[in-house]
């Protein structure tokens, strides 16, 4: 078996368990699983680069809601 089969195997079953009738079903499960571990990642990163970006906004145009006025 060579290198690149070997890899494919063992992230195969990282993603969880062998589905599938045959291996070629099994594989082709494997990468709609990696396609919607890929998506997730994109999403959480996009998410974090959001969050950091506007870490400490300082605008002008903040409302006083929830404060109290006198």
């Amino acid at each position: 078996m060579n290198k690149r089969k070997s890899v494919w195997r063992i992230w195969a079953k990282a993603l969880g368990a062998k589905e599938g009738k045959n291996d070629r079903e099994a594989d082709i499960i494997a990468g709609i699983r990696t396609l919607i571990l890929i998506c997730y990642m994109v999403t959480n990163v996009a998410i974090v680069a959001n969050a950091i970006r506007h870490w400490n906004d300082v605008g002008t145009n903040q409302s006083n809601y929830g404060r109290i006025s006198q």
